[in-house]
């Protein structure tokens, strides 16, 4: 049974073998132009034909591969006037061998298109030009393929790369995000406080947003705000008395998409990191959508020698980090301190642009 490589090669020798014998047609045809020599005519373009072989494979698989295509123009040029001038030898001796053997050197018995060597030579690089020409054309169109398929490697290879970094960053969040919580609910359970049972049932629906909705590439914003109020419960059950939350947001009923735990980690930060003042933690929350652009914002009180501790922490780090890999370009993150604030500015434009995330 014959094998895909054996196809191809039987379709190749096929195809070559059909268009030489439209050329000896071609040939037949021309030179029997005003002339009704028929045995001449078909042994002349008979002897023809393998000289334009010759020259034709010689350009198109060893000129036009190892000087055209690699830029050496001046070993092109030069081998291709030793081509000119072989061929030149052959065509000559294909004239002289058909006046001598079918005339009988009588020269008016030579049809009138063989008699110019002009003519001959001309019709001979015509088929060599049109098949360099379709050859130039073929390599041509799968160098494009080649390069086409490496750009989709390339990028397959990046996306990969993204995935793979994104999931590490998400991995290094979760712990974070859960080593805290954790911390609070042994805290309340030392005390064998009656508020532990709502802050580990708080918890389980975070959980739940962490361990499965988090894996998705995009989730509703909604969501997103939502468990960052029910984040914001815990913070109150653990803080009690110290801290003065403000929360507002125009999200209700968007249907507005965004990556999953990306706002959540600078709630986070911001109870972690901030100081208490005067005897309290303030806290201001702002999430709002404006059209297509996601503006957040959220500020809490520090003191100052903490703020190198806060600009550092591994939760503002990989968002950052994720910000350039999901909204690069579309995303603007200032972090600014001052009068003992320390604010967090997040605007993402397009935000139900296919391209991001």
């Amino acid at each position: 049974m014959m094998n895909l490589s054996q196809i191809n090669n039987s379709k190749f020798i096929l195809f070559h073998l059909l268009f030489w014998i439209g050329v000896w047609f071609f040939f037949v045809y021309f030179f029997s132009y005003n002339s009704n020599n028929t045995n001449y005519v078909t042994w002349f373009s008979s002897f023809l034909l393998p000289v334009t072989m010759i020259t034709t494979y010689f350009v198109v698989y060893y000129l036009i591969p190892n000087y055209l295509l690699t830029k050496k123009y001046k070993y092109f040029f030069l081998y291709s006037i030793y081509t000119l001038v072989f061929s030149t030898y052959l065509i000559i001796i294909a004239i002289f061998g058909s006046l001598l053997f079918f005339t009988n050197m009588e020269i008016h018995n030579i049809p009138p298109m063989s008699r110019n060597y002009i003519f001959v030579l001309i019709l001979v690089y015509l088929v060599v030009f049109i098949v360099s020409f379709i050859s130039l054309l073929n390599q041509n169109f799968k160098t494009q393929t080649e390069n086409k398929e490496l750009q989709n490697k390339i990028l397959e290879t990046q996306l990969q790369i993204k995935d793979q970094e994104l999931n590490y960053l998400k991995k290094q969040i979760h712990p974070h995000f859960l080593f805290n919580t954790l911390n609070t609910i042994y805290g309340f359970a030392l005390k064998q406080s009656k508020d532990t049972p709502e802050i580990i049932l708080k918890l389980s629906n975070l959980l739940d947003y962490i361990l499965y909705q988090v894996n998705k590439p995009k989730v509703i914003l909604k969501e997103e705000v939502l468990h960052i109020k029910e984040y914001i419960d815990l913070e109150k059950i653990r803080f009690q008395d110290t801290l003065k939350v403000s929360f507002s947001s125009n999200i209700i009923d968007s249907n507005n998409q965004i990556a999953p735990m990306l706002l959540i980690p600078f709630v986070e930060n911001a109870f972690k990191h901030g100081s208490l003042i005067n005897g309290f933690l303030k806290v201001d929350i702002q999430i709002n959508l404006v059209e297509d652009q996601l503006q957040f914002m959220i500020k809490n009180t520090f003191i100052n020698h903490k703020i190198k501790q806060d600009k550092t922490g591994i939760g503002l780090t990989n968002i950052k980090k994720r910000l350039d890999l999901l909204y690069k370009n579309n995303y603007q993150l200032d972090i600014e301190n001052n009068d003992n604030w320390f604010v967090v500015n997040l605007i993402i434009s397009n935000l139900n642009n296919s391209n991001n995330v």
